[in-house]
This record gives C-alpha cells, sequence and structure tokens, in this order.
C-alpha cells in the first residue's frame, strides 16, 4: 500500500482489516505447538482508567476515540474469544480523573450499597482481580470502600495497612495483601488441568504524604519492595503455582531504595514473581521509550527476564502478556513469554485519529444513566469570563488559565489566614498548568472562550481533585521553589539561532508559577535541579530580580504560599514545599475554590500580569511547541516575540521565540 493510500484508510475498512488480523492471533505460536503437558496462559491488563468508561472527552464535551473502557472491552471480547486460557487484572487509578468520577463523588455520593459505574462496567466486562492505584484514596477511604465493595471480582493491595505490625506479614492491610486464583487450563492435547495463580498488589507509598488529609492516622504505607519479599514466599508456600505482581507503580530504576514511587523493576526481581503488570506512568510497555533502562528488554518485553506490561492510560492501550506454561507433575513453570501493548486506536499520517475497535454495547448500556448525569452536571453555568482562558503559552508566558487559579487561591487562602497567627504574612499562590500538550498531544489544552463557565471548565482548569493547602516559606526557599520550576527549561547559548526551550522530561504540572512576586528567569544559566528535584549545580542561578511589591525579596522575609496537598506534601520535591511547611490544610478542593470565586464575583478577569518573563538575550531564538488554536492568541502575548514556524509531524504548532 502507497503512502498516499495509507492515510486515506477509513474507519469502516480500518476495523475490518482489524477483524481479519485479529483471527491470525489464533495461530499465534504458543497456542499452536503447545504440546500435551504445555498451556499457553494470556493475561490481560487495564491501568490507569481514571473513570474513561465511555469513548468521550467531557472536557471538550465530545466523542473521542482515544479512551475508554468501552473500547478496550472490545479487545478483550476479541482475545478471550481467541485464547483458550485468559485472565484479566487490573493495576489500579480506576476511580478518580475526569468529570464522571467527580459527579459521582461530590454530586451523588457513594453510600454502602451504591454501584460507582467505573465499577459497574469492570463487572460487565468481567475482571478476575485488581489492585488499588494512588488516586484511589483521592476522594477518602469511605468513597474508597463503598465504591469497590461492588466490585465482582477480588482486589489486593499489600503495602498499605489500618494496622502495622512488627513485620509486612504481621499487619492488617486495608485489602487482602494477595489472592489465590483457583483455575483450569486447556493443554495443547485439550486436556485441562487445576493451576493456582496468585495475585499480589501495590501503590506507591508516597500517597501517605498526597492524600495526607485522608490517611493520617488511618492507614500507613509500606515499601514496596520490601512488601513484596516479605509476602511471595507465604504465596509460594500457599501453592501458588504462578504469580503476578500487579505493580501500580512506574518503570524506574533497578536499584531499590526505601520508599521508591517507581519500583517496577526490582518488583521483577524479587524470587518467585513470575510477570509484572506496571502503570502510574501513563506509559506503555513495551516501548522505545524505556530502551536503555537498566534490567529492562524492550524488544522481549522482560524486566529481569519477567515478562511484563504497561496498557497506557484512560484505556488507552490493552496489556497483553502471553505465557507459554509447562507443567511438571503438579507444578506449572514458565517457559517462554511475549508481551505487547495493543491500542484502541492509531494516529494517521495525515495526523488524524482512526479507532481500531468499536465500543462494547454492553458496557456503554450499563454506565449509559451514569454518563447522561456526568454531561448535564459538566454543562451547568457557575458564572462568566470577560476573557478567553486557555493554555497554548502557560510554558512560556504569564498565562490566564494558570492567572485564574493563583487568583482564586490567594483570595481563598487571604481569608483562611485572617485570625490566625499568619495573618499579616504576605500570601503567594503556586499554580501550575495541567494541560500544556505534551503526551496529551496537539489538542490537550485548556481553551475556554470568553463568556459562561460551566463545571467543564472549571474541571478543564484544574484536571485534579487536589485540596488546598498553605505553607509558611522564607525569600530563599520562594527563589528555589522557582529555581526548581525553572528546571523546564534547556540552557540556551547566546546568539544562537532556534534551539529548542523544553526540556521534554519535565512534566507541565511542576511547572510553578508563583503570583505575587516578580522575576525574570535567565535561559544562559544551567538548571539549579534536575527534572526530578535533585540538585545539580548548587552555584546556578536562573532566578534574577524576583521581587515583592517592587523591593527585592530578602532570603530570610516569611511568607505564605497557596498550592495544593500534591505539592505541599513533597510532590516533585519543591524546596520549602517538603511536607514540613504546612500552615493550613483546607477542607476544599482547589476546583471548589475556583468554582466558589467564579460564583462570587459573577464575571472574572483572568487576564495575565506577566509577572515573570525571560531575560532578553540579543541574537538569540528558541523553538516552543503548542497547539495550532495558539494561533488565534498569539497576538495577545505581550511579553513575547513571536514568529510562527509552521506545524512539527506531530500536529503541533511551532513558534520561534526572539529573546
Amino acid at each position: 500500500m502507497s503512502a498516499s493510500s495509507s492515510s486515506k484508510l477509513t474507519r469502516r475498512a480500518l476495523l475490518a482489516g482489524t477483524a481479519a488480523s485479529s483471527a491470525l492471533i489464533a495461530l499465534h505460536p504458543y497456542s499452536a505447538f503447545a504440546a500435551t503437558g504445555q498451556a499457553h496462559l494470556r493475561l490481560l491488563e487495564t491501568t490507569d482508567l481514571h473513570v474513561h468508561v465511555h469513548p468521550y472527552d467531557y472536557y471538550a464535551d465530545k466523542p473521542v476515540d482515544t479512551v475508554g473502557l468501552a473500547r478496550t472491552a472490545a479487545i478483550i471480547n476479541d482475545i478471550r474469544a481467541e485464547a483458550t486460557n485468559s485472565l484479566l487484572l487490573d493495576n489500579g487509578d480506576f476511580l478518580q480523573g475526569n468529570p464522571m468520577g467527580d459527579y459521582i463523588a461530590y454530586e451523588r455520593g457513594m453510600k454502602a450499597g451504591d454501584m460507582h459505574p467505573v465499577i459497574t462496567a469492570m463487572n460487565t466486562v468481567g475482571y478476575d482481580a485488581g489492585t488499588i492505584g494512588n488516586h484511589e484514596f483521592n476522594y477518602g477511604l469511605d468513597f474508597l470502600m463503598n465504591s469497590t465493595a461492588g466490585a465482582d471480582f477480588p482486589i489486593v493491595l499489600a503495602n498499605i495497612a489500618t494496622k502495622s505490625g512488627a513485620g509486612p506479614r504481621d499487619d492488617t492491610t486495608l485489602f487482602k495483601p494477595y489472592v489465590i486464583l483457583d483455575r483450569t487450563v486447556t493443554d495443547g492435547a485439550g486436556n485441562t488441568h487445576p493451576i493456582k495463580v496468585g495475585v499480589i498488589g501495590f501503590t506507591p507509598p508516597q500517597v501517605m504524604n498526597w492524600d495526607r488529609k485522608n490517611l493520617e492516622g488511618n492507614v500507613q504505607a509500606r515499601d514496596i519492595v520490601a512488601t513484596g519479599e516479605a509476602w511471595v514466599p507465604e504465596m509460594k508456600e500457599a501453592g501458588c503455582d504462578i504469580i503476578i505482581a500487579l505493580s501500580h507503580s512506574g518503570i524506574g530504576a533497578a536499584q531499590p531504595t526505601e520508599g521508591m514511587e517507581n519500583a517496577s523493576v526490582p518488583v521483577a526481581a524479587i524470587d518467585g514473581i513470575d510477570a509484572v503488570m506496571t502503570g502510574h506512568s501513563h506509559l506503555v510497555f513495551p516501548s522505545p521509550t524505556y530502551d536503555g533502562y537498566a534490567g529492562v528488554d524492550v524488544t522481549k518485553g522482560t524486566i529481569h527476564g519477567k515478562p511484563a506490561a504497561m496498557g497506557g492510560f484512560w484505556g488507552s492501550h490493552l496489556g497483553v502478556i502471553d505465557l507459554l506454561l509447562e507443567r511438571e507433575g503438579n507444578v506449572w513453570r514458565v517457559v517462554s513469554s511475549t508481551s505487547e501493548a495493543r491500542p484502541i486506536s492509531q494516529r494517521n499520517e495525515d495526523r488524524s485519529i482512526t479507532a481500531l475497535v468499536e465500543s462494547d454495547p454492553a458496557v456503554i448500556a450499563a454506565t449509559a444513566k451514569e454518563h447522561e448525569e456526568t454531561l448535564a452536571y459538566v454543562r451547568r453555568a457557575v458564572g462568566k469570563t470577560s476573557a478567553p482562558l486557555h493554555s497554548y503559552f502557560a510554558l512560556v508566558a504569564d498565562d490566564p488559565s494558570v492567572q485564574i487559579v493563583s487568583i482564586a487561591q490567594t483570595w481563598y487562602i487571604t481569608e483562611m489566614m485572617q485570625g490566625t497567627e499568619y495573618e499579616g504574612l504576605p500570601i503567594l499562590s503556586a499554580a501550575a498548568p495541567f494541560k500544556a500538550g505534551g503526551r496529551g498531544g496537539a489538542e490537550y489544552y485548556t481553551d475556554v472562550p470568553a463568556g459562561d463557565v460551566a463545571i467543564k471548565n472549571v474541571a478543564d482548569l484544574y484536571l485534579y481533585p487536589n485540596t488546598v493547602r498553605a505553607v509558611k516559606v522564607t525569600g530563599a526557599e520562594v527563589k528555589d521553589w522557582l529555581e526548581r520550576s525553572a528546571g523546564m527549561f534547556n540552557q540556551v547559548a547566546a546568539g544562537k539561532a532556534d534551539q529548542p526551550l523544553l526540556n521534554p522530561d519535565f512534566p507541565s504540572y511542576n511547572f510553578d508559577v508563583i503570583d505575587g512576586v516578580t522575576y525574570q528567569i535567565d535561559l544562559s544559566q544551567p538548571s539549579k535541579f534536575d527534572p526530578k528535584g535533585v540538585l545539580l549545580n548548587s552555584e546556578a542561578q536562573r532566578i534574577v530580580s524576583l521581587a515583592h511589591n517592587g523591593a527585592p525579596v530578602d532570603p530570610g522575609q516569611e511568607f505564605i504560599i497557596a498550592t495544593n496537598n500534591y505539592r505541599a506534601g513533597g510532590g516533585g520535591s519543591f524546596p520549602g514545599a517538603l511536607g514540613d511547611t504546612v500552615v493550613f490544610e483546607a477542607p476544599d478542593t482547589n476546583r471548589d475554590v475556583i468554582v466558589r470565586y467564579i460564583v462570587e464575583q459573577g464575571t472574572i478577569n483572568p487576564s495575565a500580569d506577566a509577572n515573570w518573563s525571560f531575560v532578553p538575550m540579543p541574537g538569540t531564538s528558541v523553538m516552543f511547541e503548542t497547539g495550532p488554536k495558539a494561533r488565534d492568541y498569539a497576538d495577545k502575548v505581550s511579553s513575547l516575540t513571536l514568529e510562527d514556524a509552521g506545524d512539527t509531524a506531530e500536529g503541533f504548532a511551532q513558534f520561534r521565540i526572539l529573546l
């Protein structure tokens, strides 16, 4: 097929082709060549669903082909039809992450006996087991337990305990640490045999910081690797033939460290674990993303020689691990394996998206009522904005979508500090852009036109149900907070043209802008911190001309910074926000505060005040990628000199910034 004809492939033709190719999967070598006493077992994984059941973007209020368990379910149905033996597992972060989740949590509620729509959808698909991700704790323990009570499948989690003992095996865990699934498998000769499949689950221990309000005093977290090393031997003693780790933890360093967040590589090294399902990072494994990681083989799809998979996020992929098992006496062992992540959509050469599957009608029907209720919920107007709210230039200039968050946080914390010992301290506000392209693609930006502001727009401005926090910091910590944030940018050589500006390893949600002070960023200087917040250059000085009310900030001066529970609890490792500077923990979410501010004001003016900018570098230019619709607003960015440089192959608009 030529490139030109490929780009014109229709959805109908592609779906037909996909169905035909699915039939060929039945010829998988494990199925074709499994002998007597050998069996092919297929492990299927979803991860980081974040309540994306329907193929619908509630923020944009339109159908999409790139998300939704209803779409992933179609692949699951095909595989079950073609594979004699399969297990379906979920790797966590299913209860929170889009307006349907917020609607259930904040509007409808979850009483004992109620059914959560994502659990209804998962029951409809038919899971064998699942684990708990970090975002399951966002709405509190009662909400979590009431929601998961409706699951028709066991949920396991080994490293969160309601009562800690001398060691992990002495803990009283919030959920069962593991489950043993008694199943039968059919071998190559058509004979059935019993098999015991152990499933154990883990979540990042950082939840104790990220959701301190909900968890402190109620549960304790243990190190993932130490917990696995304690429980897996017991699982083997209980007769498990194979053990699968549901590691809601990313693929990171090979060497274990106490309390590590992304621990899936050392988890795979635990003796007795046969396969690892990973997640949390919203990425895909196997994929070139992890090429070169110690202990990881992206070609074979293994970590420390164990098969592994990470099925993207929001239902974008299904992780698939194929195991060829061989029976020795009464014991099964893994002979060989393959791994893949199967997508629900593809991006074409013309940058359009084509669905590879249609939705499973049973999943759509089971949650149709909650879907309609969510649509009504997000469409309510709460006020008006006199200017557009967009994030197209949020990473390169003071921005209206970040500005309104900061204004609302400052308004709220100013009121909360009245009558406290901190009344009178200057109040600053830290906020970051959540939707700023990157892995989300060229359409992943906030874009609210002037006029009515609905709840869906507020959710678009602030994606996460974080709660407001206030921290007390010094002027020196304010500066280092901003130095940490300025790691977003590459170092730029003076006098050189068209240098890449943004560090692709730096997530936009860690690019905090602090409102209430003025400052400039000197791109000629190296970054003081690496993308994870580790000190790189102690003498680096990117932040210059830092001032409050027109006067230079004194390093010893005290400030209150309004932020969120994630940042204040150490999320992102920002100086002054490591969990020990919190002076106020709000009962309200940042979203609720934004809604309340808009309601009180009636009409808001989100125009950015340009409190930060780049230090001029004559004769120097940098390149910046953003959404194509940024062109509608480029002439309004007064702090930058911009030139349109066309589009990238991925569909982003490219701008040249003359420094």
